[in-house]
């Protein structure tokens, strides 16, 4: 992996590789996390606004066929801390996802109609994910843990503050926040001169003052928190979680490990005892969240609402075992975390997107270090953080069926 940094402060990473397509990503250092009560959404909104046209394309449709008529890919995401676009295709049409990346970042038409269309559009994902338990769970579950962090507040932001959104306030924030200072383009695939046409691409762009945000004392949690939202379903959704640390604190390696011994796949320890030895959900998981000041460590599942103490003490009981880990469980633990994320970021877009969240965090040449930290692991690393992260001063939040 070589890194740049171009005339105008922007940084490029490039992974040369032998394969037959290229992954380009341009990913800004900034989301949902910066917002304010009145921004609530902007980000995420600004996310899609870039795909309605620029002055030289006029429409979404004319920027997608010009991708998808050559077999690529694009799309984008917006985080509490990134905003991301990316364009997969093969490596003779580099220059075709340099040019409809550069023309969408340098140039998008904030047209009144299109701004009210997507308010639309984004009313309606808003709604689907209110929804849908699954989904929703999860902003309850940011809600209950959070207290000062913005993470607590949902990406989408936020009816009242989507419909409040006008050309001028969309069109003010885009120039002052998405700044080439504060972008990484990231591409990975076999290409040559990434660097001259990353500059003749985007070296036009006018860098500005970086629009930072103050970090937030979030307080740690003095005791449990719970959270019921009763609704027409026919199952019951649960979340029981916690607020860890941030990537680079070396415990999350250690909450990584513990994450693959609880919750890979079908033989990880809480599927295994909630599903294969109970029969009490269809679906059991775990999901460990570290950004670049907080993190979350959290158990889901569903299952009926009578099993939901019981899925809880199942729950608190595989916490617990973790003081008795085995060596061979931390071995099974440290193999699947390698060979996850190997497999992984095989993909180019899996592997830019990787090398530019390091970059955001941090520094992307940490990538290369991140399976080195998880093999340094060692059982008292597990005891310990387990002991320290995973207590009984969790949240939990349930959807319950009525």
């Amino acid at each position: 992996m070589n890194k740049y940094m171009l005339k105008n402060g922007i940084t490029l990473l490039f992974e040369k590789n032998n394969s037959k397509s290229v992954a380009v990503e341009v990913m800004f250092k900034f989301g949902s996390n910066f917002e304010n009560k009145k921004t609530l959404g902007l980000a995420h909104f600004l996310e899609h606004m870039l795909f309605e046209g620029t002055k030289k394309r006029k429409d979404s449709r004319e920027i997608a066929n010009e991708i998808e008529r050559f077999g690529g890919e694009f799309n984008a995401y917006t985080t509490g801390d990134r905003t991301a676009f990316f364009i997969k295709i093969i490596n003779k049409r580099i220059d075709t996802a340099l040019d409809i990346l550069s023309d969408m970042v340098s140039s998008p038409v904030f047209d009144d109609k299109i701004i009210e269309k997507e308010k639309r559009v984004v009313l309606k994902e808003i709604n689907m994910v209110t929804d849908d338990s699954r989904l929703h769970q999860w902003i309850l579950f940011h809600k209950a843990l959070f207290e000062k962090h913005p993470v607590k507040n949902p990406t989408y932001g936020t009816v009242h503050t989507v419909k409040s959104f006008g050309k001028g306030q969309v069109a003010d924030y885009y120039r002052s926040h998405y700044i080439p200072n504060n972008m990484i383009i990231s591409i990975v695939g076999n290409i040559a001169n990434a660097r001259k046409k990353a500059e003749r691409y985007f070296g036009s762009l006018k860098p500005n003052n970086i629009v930072y945000r103050a970090r937030v004392n979030e307080p740690l949690q003095k005791k449990g928190k719970k959270i019921v939202e009763k609704r027409e379903n026919l199952n019951s959704y649960m979340v029981l979680g916690y607020k860890t640390v941030p990537r680079l604190h070396k415990d999350s390696y250690a909450l990584d490990v513990i994450a693959a011994v609880l919750g890979r796949g079908q033989s990880g320890w809480i599927f295994d005892e909630i599903r294969n030895k109970r029969g009490l959900a269809y679906q059991a998981g775990v999901n460990d969240e570290n950004e670049s000041d907080y993190g979350t460590f959290a158990v889901y599942t569903s299952l009926d609402k009578k099993n939901i103490g019981k899925a809880k003490e199942i729950i608190l009981q595989q916490f617990r075992r973790l003081e008795t880990i085995s060596s061979k469980d931390l071995e099974d633990a440290k193999t699947y975390v390698e060979g996850n994320h190997t497999l992984e970021t095989e993909d180019n877009f899996s592997r830019a997107d990787n090398l530019a969240m390091w970059e955001s965090i941090k520094d992307a040449g940490l990538a290369e270090s991140y399976l080195k930290k998880i093999n340094k692991i060692t059982i008292n690393d597990v005891r310990r953080a387990a002991k320290k992260y995973l207590n009984d001063r969790y949240a939990m939040v349930v959807i319950e069926q009525k």
